[in-house]
């Protein structure tokens, strides 16, 4: 099944002035968004996403990388990133995990940014 994408939405935020204090660079915060169809919506308890995954992930993370790479203007100019998502009433929290914790949807960004590790992690134990 092809993943339905309803709507697609790019946010620039830019912070002047944080804590009191102007910065010295403005900070600019890019924000590319899809609105989709949730595949399992009202299925209830569904054994196996990877069907709806395999097809719909790499969509929209090639959609959704190309959106920000356009606006931002090169991959060296990111400094960070993260990603999220919300699902709505019909939908269990991991229609949306299932859809954005993957290497099919991840990839296209990590590779548009030269990301060298996939997740980091700190050990704050003495």
């Amino acid at each position: 099944m092809a993943i339905q994408i309803r709507k697609t939405g790019l946010q620039i935020e830019t912070t002047l002035i944080e804590g009191g204090k102007a910065a010295a660079v403005p900070l600019k915060l890019f924000t590319a968004f899809a609105v989709v169809k949730n595949p399992w919506a009202g299925r209830g308890f569904v054994d196996d996403l990877k069907p709806e995954i395999h097809a719909g992930a790499p969509v929209l993370g090639e959609l959704l990388t190309k959106m920000i790479i356009e606006a931002v203007g090169s991959g060296e100019a990111v400094e960070g990133y993260g990603k999220s998502a919300v699902v709505g009433l019909d939908g269990e929290i991991e229609h949306g995990s299932a859809l954005i914790h993957t290497l099919r949807f991840g990839n296209f960004y990590r590779q548009a940014v030269g990301a060298k590790s996939y997740l980091a992690f700190c050990n704050t134990r003495g």
